[in-house]
C-alpha cells in the first residue's frame, strides 16, 4: 500500500492519529462523523477501515482536499451541514473553525432579530423545547428543600 506507516496525518488543518481506521480518524474533524467519513471514503474509493497512518501520500491530499469541498462532491442536499445556506442559497458543507464561526453568526442573527430561539438563547435557556422546571437550573435554588419543621 504505502511506503511507511505515518503516526501522524494532517487533514484539514488538525493532527489525525495514525492508528486509528480512516473513518473514525475523519470523525475527529469537527463537522464530520462516522456516517459521513464513510460516505465520503466509499466516494473517492478507499476503503473506510484501512488505517489512515498506511494510507500513501496521494490519497491522502486526495482526501483532504475532498473533506475541503465535500460540497461539490455531489452529495445531496440532506447529507450537508447547511442545506440552503441564507446567504447564498446553495448547499455548503462547513467543517472546524469554520462551522464554528457560522454558527455562532447564526445565534447572534437570532437574537438580533428576536425570534423565539433568539430570545431563548439570550435568556441562557433551554432553546429546543425541553422541560426547565427540573431540569436546567443553575445557581443558588437547585433541588427541593424541606421546610422547617414547626
Amino acid at each position: 500500500m504505502s511506503e511507511e506507516f505515518k503516526p501522524i496525518v494532517r487533514i484539514a488543518g488538525a493532527d489525525l492519529k495514525g492508528d486509528k481506521r480512516l473513518a473514525y480518524a475523519l470523525a475527529r474533524l469537527k463537522g464530520i462523523g462516522v456516517n459521513t467519513a464513510i460516505a465520503l471514503a466509499r466516494k473517492l474509493g478507499i476503503d473506510p477501515f484501512v488505517k489512515l497512518g498506511s494510507l500513501s501520500e496521494g490519497e491522502i491530499r486526495k482526501i483532504d482536499s475532498a473533506v475541503r469541498e465535500l460540497h461539490k462532491l455531489g452529495f445531496p442536499g440532506w447529507f450537508l451541514n447547511r442545506p440552503r445556506d441564507p446567504e447564498t442559497g446553495k448547499d455548503l458543507h462547513f467543517i472546524g473553525s469554520e462551522l464554528i464561526l457560522k454558527v455562532k453568526a447564526d445565534i447572534e442573527l437570532m437574537k438580533k432579530i428576536k425570534c423565539w430561539k433568539g430570545i431563548r438563547h439570550s435568556l441562557g435557556l433551554k432553546v429546543r423545547g425541553q422541560r426547565t422546571r427540573t431540569t436546567g437550573r443553575t445557581g443558588v435554588t437547585v433541588g427541593v428543600t424541606k421546610g422547617s419543621k414547626k
